[in-house]
């Protein structure tokens, strides 16, 4: 009997308890039922982000989020610089420029991680420039950002920071408030454990001023309506209740382990998959991985397709492939939300077992013994 034990960066695993609340008779969402759900994962969206300030849930996936927050805080005669070494930040840019955003690229090598100093050049050269859009932890590339540092340059300046933490928030260390960033994204298939469907936005005071200043084009998406409907507690459309409903309960289990748990328990996954992944012999693609999925470059001599079927078809085990230029050149392994050591483990003997199917050579045992090594010590 199969059993999918599903690795891939979103949509991730989700639990049973979730599952089955969402399997609960459907209500109406103009109800106090529906808005007693939305002010509970409200406040803790605020725990999940570490923010006080305002937290929307968008009907939409973590697209929808970006989109909405992008088109906001970029008012006529400012810019906005765009910082992208992945699939990402380009939907990013290519946000910006289907609005006709005014912006500048600052691009940088797939699996690296934007460097502060150049974010700092580009606003020097350029007063203009009122919102940096980062991408925290880079689905595409599996690299990680330090976007507090970026964050430093932004306060000192008549700039807000927008930054994409749809594989970062709820498995990696982030702190909103504390870093000073000012609008930050999210969706619901990563580190929350739901099902696509939900897009989130937290918004602090900083950047209400801007987004209050001008009327975006832009109108399911609008922050503005959202932040409206949400005074009380309610949705400006048909919002996805079921889903809404399963989030308060994913909320909660986050906030049972607690946010620091979540973090160790990620970065642990991740060191050990980077060490069972460096005893069968295979590379890490990311110069600055993050710690929420790890990409393993395919080895020489593999086909990446086979290789990923024959771990689903044999042992239930999906991995992901690369994507544009990445695809077919590599495989990327989740470790955000319902996922533990033992899952975890199963996902890197699959990997070792059918690479000795296509003739790799690797010792019978490596990788699992390394993973189980690096999780003891």
């Amino acid at each position: 009997m199969p059993k999918l034990r599903l690795f891939t960066p979103g949509p991730t695993m989700v639990p049973e308890d979730v599952l089955l609340e969402m399997a609960r008779p459907i209500e109406h969402h103009r109800t106090q039922l529906y808005r007693d759900w939305l002010k509970a994962a409200t406040e803790d969206l605020q725990y999940l982000f570490q923010s006080k300030g305002t937290c929307l849930t968008l009907t939409g996936s973590g697209t929808a989020a970006a989109e909405g927050a992008i088109v906001s805080i970029v008012p006529p005669g400012r810019k906005a610089l765009v910082c992208h070494g992945g699939k990402f930040g380009e939907r990013w840019r290519d946000v910006c420029k289907r609005y006709r955003i005014d912006h500048v690229e600052y691009e940088f090598e797939y699996g690296s991680a934007a460097d502060p100093n150049r974010v700092e050049e580009f606003l020097k050269k350029d007063p203009k420039i009122g919102a940096v859009i980062t991408v925290h932890s880079e689905t595409s590339t599996c690299a990680l950002t330090d976007v507090a540092a970026i964050a430093r340059l932004t306060r000192e300046r008549d700039c807000l920071l927008m930054t994409d933490c749809i594989t970062s928030v709820g498995c990696l260390p982030f702190k909103m408030d504390e870093w000073g960033i000012d609008i930050a994204i999210t969706g619901s298939q990563k580190a929350l454990m739901l099902p696509p469907g939900l897009g989130f936005v937290a918004v602090n005071d900083r950047a209400w001023k801007v987004i209050d200043s001008f009327e975006a084009p832009i109108f399911y998406n609008n922050l503005k309506a959202f932040r409206k409907s949400l005074a009380d507690w309610d949705a400006p459309w048909t919002p996805a209740n079921t889903l809404v409903r399963a989030l308060r309960l994913s909320l909660s289990l986050i906030r049972k382990e607690g946010l620091e748990n979540i973090w160790a328990r990620t970065a642990r996954l991740a060191k050990a998959t980077r060490s069972a992944a460096q005893a069968m012999g295979l590379t890490i693609f990311a110069k600055h991985p993050s710690d929420s999925v790890t990409g393993i470059n395919t080895p020489a001599g593999i086909d990446n397709d086979k290789w990923r079927k024959e771990m689903k078809g044999k042992f239930g085990v999906q991995l992901a492939d690369g994507q544009g230029q990445l695809k077919g050149k590599m495989v990327r392994i989740s470790h955000m939300g319902y996922v533990d050591e033992i899952d975890t483990l199963g996902a890197i003997a699959a990997m070792e077992m059918t690479l000795r199917a296509q003739g790799y050579k690797v010792e019978t045992g490596a990788g699992p013994t390394a993973f189980m090594k690096a999780l003891s010590g």
